[in-house]
């Protein structure tokens, strides 16, 4: 299909990003690598009437130590954070993830912060931040301010941006030492997660869940059942607690629960034996 027509302004700045979006209002839409929005307006699913190109601006592409946590620039490319040296020692959870998105040339357009931005459940990268207890830095006309990632996802497709807003940094705590899986179950290579589980076991858990609503979604019945200290099987059982699994052609409710706590069990066994 075709979308529907629209204006494009490309900037070479999040300021001037921020001052097209302050313009026209809810009107417009970022574009980063396009992965996300361009499908959604070829099935008109998004009008906007003007298309802002974020794509040029090289200053939110980065990776970098900032002491206690990584700092990832918005704009950066899936393959830079698959492949970041920094981030496979420090957060390889999130390394591992960004691997698992797409295709290689989905990998080589796309940004995390278009990942997070997008805010869809069945997305790799939302999960892995929400296990990581991360946060994401955004801008606006009135100053930056952070939001965690337990705030960003709050319905489907929908984030708690403003919309003269972008996100312009993901902060990632760094899990050094720390056992961490990623289980993701699809049908063929490169398709959309059935289920995913993202696990992270660093004196406490986290663990988040993918498809499992209509948001990116935490699962907090694990993680209190492991506080509680519930064996790994256990706590699995508890997998899909607060979860409103969707159903399509892949599954319904209860096969997506089911798979929920096989996931979660095999996450957080593996996760164990990676614990140093």
């Amino acid at each position: 299909m075709i979308p529907s027509s629209f204006d494009y302004v490309a900037v070479d700045s999040a300021d001037a990003a921020i001052g097209a979006l302050t313009e026209h209002g809810d009107e417009a839409k970022l574009m980063a690598g396009g992965h996300s929005l361009i499908p959604l307006m070829k099935f008109r699913l998004a009008n906007p009437t003007v298309v802002i190109d974020i794509g040029r601006v090289n200053d939110l592409s980065y990776i970098r130590d900032a002491g206690d946590h990584v700092a990832i620039g918005a704009l950066t490319r899936h393959m830079a954070v698959e492949t970041s040296d920094l981030l496979k020692a420090d957060v390889p959870l999130l390394a591992h993830c960004a691997s698992q998105v797409g295709d290689p040339s989905v990998r080589h357009r796309g940004t995390i912060g278009g990942s997070l931005a997008h805010a869809d459940a069945a997305s790799d990268l939302p999960a892995a931040l929400l296990a990581l207890g991360g946060s994401v830095m955004v801008k606006g006309p009135n100053g930056e301010r952070e939001v965690k990632a337990d705030d960003l996802f709050v319905g489907f497709l929908e984030n708690s941006l403003a919309d003269d807003e972008m996100i312009t940094e993901v902060r990632v705590p760094k899990a050094t030492g720390a056992g961490w899986s990623y289980q993701k179950f699809n049908r063929r290579a490169q398709d959309w997660a059935i289920v995913g589980v993202a696990a992270v076991l660093n004196g406490s858990a986290g663990v988040s869940l993918v498809n499992m609503a209509s948001t990116p979604l935490r699962a907090a019945g694990v993680e209190e059942a492991l506080a509680s200290g519930a064996s790994h099987a256990d706590a699995a059982q508890r997998a899909a607690d607060g979860g409103s699994p969707p159903e399509d052609l892949n599954g319904d409710a209860e096969y997506r629960t089911h798979l929920a706590k096989v996931l979660v069990q095999r996450a957080l066994t593996e996760a164990e034996s990676r614990k140093s």
